[in-house]
């Protein structure tokens, strides 16, 4: 039987969702949960890697159970948080298709980046937004977060991991791009077909460059599109990883 995990995390004291030697990531936690409910080793496929320090509201990843465990999906969720550290939580167990796949799946993905611009942090909030108490043109920041809706190549704003080639494609495409004001700063939302390494913290970096004027809006999308075989420019304003959430996962 084929599961599917809804799976929310606060990533500040986590080194991200993909296995690590140390074990400090979700998805060493989670199989470790699975291995002592199964009592076997249990692999868990997550829908895409989230990096140290961001969060999740709704991760999604799957698992084949094994045959001769017949306990219910909805058991595994109270069965899974009892080994759980409290900074990750299984929200919800589904049965899916056996061809059901968490990544390669996944249609679209949803972002959101929180940024407190209170002159002074709340302590309830350290580790959980960007902490930018400057003042933020509002109309710059929608117009520089407008460049990126469409389909681009967005090689400027994507970190490299090492295992790239000539070949590696960066053309994603971005769908909707929200910014909406809440108590102590702005939200901003990213959705789209994929995202590149980092490409979320560089987009909100650099429209955040523009708000404060200290980069133009030309400038901005000069980064978009640039022909292959040129110098690139590289965009380096890449927000922290504090205020970066994963949002949602369509299928």
């Amino acid at each position: 039987m084929r599961l599917k995990l809804t799976i929310a995390y606060d990533g500040r004291s986590l080194v991200g969702w993909q296995s690590q030697p140390e074990g400090n990531t979700v998805q060493d936690f989670i199989e470790k949960a699975l291995a002592e409910t199964a009592k076997r080793p249990v692999r868990i496929h997550g829908s895409g890697r989230t990096d140290a320090g961001v969060h999740a509201l709704a991760q999604v990843a799957h698992f084949d159970a094994p045959d001769e465990i017949t306990m219910n999906p909805f058991n595994w969720v109270p069965a899974l948080n009892a080994k759980l550290p409290g900074c990750i939580r299984v929200m919800e167990c589904e049965e899916v298709a056996a061809d059901f796949h968490a990544r390669y799946g996944a249609v679209s993905k949803t972002y959101r980046y929180d940024i407190s611009t209170e002159p002074v942090l709340s302590p309830f909030r350290a580790g959980r937004v960007w902490h930018l108490p400057r003042q933020l043109d509002p109309y710059t920041l929608r117009e520089a977060l407008d460049l990126f809706i469409g389909r681009h190549d967005f090689e400027a704003f994507g970190a490299k991991r090492g295992y790239e080639t000539e070949e590696t494609s960066y053309v994603r495409t971005v769908t909707a791009v929200g910014l909406e004001p809440i108590e102590w700063g702005w939200r901003l939302s990213f959705s789209g077909d994929g995202f590149l390494y980092k490409m979320v913290r560089l987009l909100t970096g650099t429209a955040n460059q523009a708000a404060q004027g200290r980069m133009g809006l030309e400038q901005v999308g000069a980064y978009l599109d640039q022909p292959p075989g040129l110098a690139r420019g590289k965009s380096s304003f890449c927000a922290p990883p504090d205020g970066l959430y994963l949002e949602r996962v369509e299928y």
